[in-house]
């Protein structure tokens, strides 16, 4: 049983709102929800009370961004990281045309990952076509359009060019110490697993001769946004030493899990093995799983 009702939103830790806000906007086609103090009891869980932190929230169709800027802040994303650093976390929006997306996005001037502009995979890896960037603090983003099919179907209603938030991936260096921890200590449900390689894969990734486990992962059958796991068995990811960066620190992106029992999902997540903190009014709670890969949970109906 799944512990996680859904995916509420995907938190990244920014330097400037307003720019932040700016790209998003002109870039993308997000809009904002809402703008004002972090509440106290996230503050609290992830560790950062007594501090000042603003949150921006922006919404593409029915999905939801949030932006946090802390002060004082933390550090700066790290230079030159590749996709097979455990730091990497991207949120892929579905769009309906490649072309003019990706014309729009290129007058913002984002910092490219994928070489020679949007690629488009084999069938065996998907058959869509897409392109990786980054935002202007250096958190990763992907361009994605699908075939028809499933995929396609699900966003076949949705309005304008970039159309919401599919899935948030991130990258691990153990796939199997992942899925204990996602699918059988979270509950969320294995939805598909792919293994994607090829020229084309690493044009995308910016990776010579990549072979990277793809594996989606559904909170309750809820498909979007979902999650996925990026395994790169070619080249090998190794975990980072010193120890990964926390919610102060530009590199971080964390999932906004709703769960119906807080104090349940913190048990499930200690008895793994992992450490997880419950703000002391028992309003949210934090934890980092494997990698260090932040989630932020709140209760379901937030």
């Amino acid at each position: 049983m799944s512990l996680v009702a859904r995916i509420v939103a995907i938190d990244r830790t920014v330097a400037d709102l307003a720019r932040t806000e700016a790209f998003y906007r002109d870039s993308l086609g997000f809009s904002r929800l809402a703008l004002g103090p972090v509440p106290p009891p996230i503050l609290d869980a992830m560790g950062l009370a007594g501090g000042r932190a603003i949150r921006l929230t922006m919404r593409l169709g029915d999905q939801r961004m949030t932006f946090m800027a802390v002060d004082p802040p933390g550090l700066p994303y790290p230079d030159a990281p590749l996709s097979t650093d455990p730091v990497f976390q991207h949120a892929a929006i579905p769009v309906r045309d490649m072309g003019s997306a990706f014309d729009r996005l290129r007058t913002a001037g984002p910092g490219p990952i994928t070489q020679g502009g949007p690629q488009v995979l084999p069938e065996e890896s998907g058959g869509v076509a897409a392109f990786k960037f980054r935002d202007p603090d250096g958190h990763p983003l992907e361009l994605i359009h699908f075939p028809d099919g499933p995929a396609a179907e699900t966003w076949r209603e949705a309005p304008g060019l970039f159309l919401g938030i599919d899935h948030s991936a991130i990258t691990v260096t153990d796939r199997t110490e992942a899925l204990a921890f996602f699918e059988h200590a979270l509950g969320l449900r294995v939805a598909h697993l792919g293994l994607n390689h090829g020229l084309e894969q690493g044009r995308l990734d910016g990776i010579a001769a990549p072979e990277v486990d793809v594996i989606a992962l559904d909170p309750t059958g809820s498909r979007t946004p979902h999650m996925e796991l990026l395994h790169y068995r070619q080249p090998p990811t190794t975990r980072p030493t010193p120890a990964p960066f926390g919610p102060r620190d530009r590199a971080t992106t964390r999932f906004v899990f709703a769960v119906p029992d807080l104090p349940a999902c913190m048990a499930a997540i200690r008895a793994a093995g992992y450490q997880a903190a419950l703000s002391q009014d028992g309003a949210a709670a934090y934890a980092e799983g494997p990698d260090g890969h932040g989630m932020l949970f709140v209760p379901s109906g937030t």
